[in-house]
C-alpha cells in the first residue's frame, strides 16, 4: 500500500515530517523537516503561515493538552509509518507563549502534587508512630519483663508499612495477642538465638527452628514472668508452667 497523498485529521490542521527530501513548492527551500500539503504540493511552515509555531513532541499528555488549550492556533504533526501503512502522530505545533503558559501550569500542578505527597507522608508517619507505640505497649502488657527499648524495636520492625510483616496484617493492626506474640517470637528468634547462624551454615529452616525452641521459650518465660516468678504463669489466664506456642 502506497503513502497517501494527504494525511487526514478531521477538524485539525496537519503538518508532515517527510520521509524523503522535499522542497517547498513556493519558495523552493529545502530539504524540509516539516511541511504542509496544500492541494498535494508541499509548503514550508513559513509559506503556510505557520512559521511562528514551535514543535512539542508527543509524550507528555498533560503538557500537550494544555498547550493546545492555551494556543489560538495548533497543528498536529504526523509521520508516515511504512510498516503499518498509516500516518502516526509525532507531536503538535503550538504558539511559543502558549507552550510557556502550559509548562507553568504543569509545574504548578507538579508542585501541588509534591506538597500533597509530603502532607500525606507526614500523616502516614504520625499514624505509623502511633501504631508502633501501641504495638510496643501491647508487647509490654503481654511481656512485662521485655526491655522497653527491645519492645519498641520489635514493634517498629513488625509494623513497617508495606513490609508484609505480621504488624501490617489485619490481626496485627487489631493488636491481636496472636499477632503480637508472633512478632515477639520472631524478634527473639533472630536476636537471642543462633537461628541466623544455623541458616548460614545450611541447616534447613524447619530444623533450625526446632533447635532453637528451648532458647526462645526461655526468653519468653523470663519476659512473661517478670515480678511474678516463673511458677506463676503470665498473669493472663495461662496456667502455671504453660509453654508459649511458637508460630511456625
Amino acid at each position: 500500500m502506497g503513502q497517501p497523498v494527504t494525511p487526514h485529521s478531521p477538524g485539525r490542521l496537519v503538518a508532515v515530517q517527510p520521509l524523503r527530501h522535499k522542497r517547498c513548492a513556493a519558495c523552493r527551500q529545502g530539504p524540509l523537516s516539516l511541511l504542509v500539503l496544500e492541494d498535494g504540493a508541499p509548503r514550508c511552515l513559513d509559506c503556510a503561515d505557520l512559521g511562528h509555531l514551535v514543535f512539542l513532541p508527543r509524550g507528555d499528555t498533560a503538557l500537550t493538552r494544555r498547550s493546545r488549550e492555551e494556543s489560538a492556533l495548533s497543528v498536529v504533526v504526523v509521520r508516515f509509518n511504512r510498516r503499518k501503512s498509516r500516518y502516526e502522530r509525532q507531536g503538535v505545533l503550538v504558539e511559543e507563549a502558549a507552550l510557556a503558559r502550559a509548562e507553568e501550569r504543569c509545574l504548578a500542578d507538579a508542585e501541588a502534587r509534591r506538597r500533597r505527597r509530603a502532607r500525606d507522608a507526614r500523616r502516614r508517619g504520625v499514624a505509623d508512630e502511633r501504631f508502633t507505640a501501641a504495638f510496643a505497649a501491647e508487647i509490654l502488657r503481654l511481656f512485662p519483663g521485655c526491655p522497653a527499648e527491645r519492645a519498641r524495636a520489635i514493634a517498629a520492625h513488625a509494623s513497617v508499612r508495606g513490609s508484609g510483616r505480621v504488624g501490617r496484617s489485619a490481626a496485627g493492626r487489631a493488636l491481636s495477642g496472636t499477632a503480637v506474640v508472633s512478632a515477639v517470637v520472631a524478634g527473639v528468634r533472630h536476636g537471642d538465638t543462633p537461628y541466623d547462624r544455623l541458616l548460614m551454615e545450611g541447616v534447613p529452616r524447619q530444623e533450625a527452628r526446632r533447635r532453637i525452641v528451648p532458647a526462645v521459650e526461655a526468653v519468653l518465660r523470663a519476659w512473661r514472668g517478670a515480678g511474678e516468678g516463673e511458677d506463676q504463669g503470665c498473669g493472663h489466664g495461662r496456667p502455671p508452667g504453660a509453654r508459649t506456642p511458637l508460630p511456625h
